[in-house]
């Protein structure tokens, strides 16, 4: 894996204001997604599933806005 990704790929970074105004506005827009999934799809597996996928890429949207695509910090407050 060496080369692949920035030194710092796994450290935690903590967030700009920024960064974190924008994480707030993708959480309420993948909860707003959830509840429209939730009042649309009968309970079953597939809907489990998708729940799951969803709060998955809610995690890789965080990844997103805190870093750039080599793992390296995002550290500039015009990055959204």
């Amino acid at each position: 894996m060496a080369g692949l990704l920035h030194i710092s790929a796994f450290d935690y970074i903590r967030p700009t204001e920024m960064q974190t105004s924008a994480m707030t506005d993708a959480r309420v827009a993948a909860r707003d997604y959830a509840r429209a999934i939730d009042a649309l799809v009968p309970d079953g597996p597939d809907k489990t599933y998708i729940m799951r996928k969803l709060r998955e890429v809610q995690m890789w949207v965080n990844v997103a806005i805190t870093r750039n695509a080599d793992g390296s910090p995002r550290l500039d407050e015009t990055s959204k």
